[in-house]
């Protein structure tokens, strides 16, 4: 091969090893921001905060429970309107022992007494049932949700 055909390819390699650098560096960042992803998400419509119940009834509150790992077994997280789902300190479904989890990974809403789930644009995807989700889920009580390793089961 000639010097010039060594020289173009060693400037495509280069090239390649500074984008594989950067999309790095953009992941990175991403997580420790806790953003769902490298693109401006979507607007989303704005979620109606839950009617307050009526005076004297008893609706019952939902609750994510940890079901794996078995070091966290029964842990209990209580589902009060919005609530947030990853290893972020600021999230109402902190789960920090479990770094496949994102920052901010996903969602639990209680809307009106149904339960659903989002995933947040996370690395690794949200599960419901062991089935990948792409938009909002209902959540019926046993449900199981997966974050990360991480398995939770919709309870009332």
């Amino acid at each position: 091969m000639s010097d010039s055909i060594l020289t173009v390819l060693k400037f495509c390699l280069l090239a390649l090893l500074y984008v594989f650098v950067l999309r790095v560096v953009l992941i990175v960042a991403r997580e420790l921001r806790g953003s769902g992803s490298m693109a401006e998400p979507a607007a989303r419509a704005p979620v109606a905060a839950p009617a307050p119940p009526a005076r004297g009834s008893k609706r019952k509150e939902w609750r994510l429970v940890v079901v794996t790992p078995e070091t966290e077994r029964g842990r209990s997280y209580r589902i009060d309107g919005d609530a947030t789902i990853g290893r972020g300190g600021g999230c109402a479904v902190a789960l920090g022992f479990d770094t496949f989890v994102s920052q901010v990974h996903a969602r639990a809403i209680d809307r009106d007494g149904t339960l659903w789930v989002e995933d947040a644009g996370s690395t690794n995807g949200t599960l419901v049932n062991g089935n990948r989700i792409a938009e909002t889920t209902k959540l019926r009580k046993g449900d199981r949700v997966q974050v990360g390793e991480t398995v939770l089961e919709a309870q009332r």
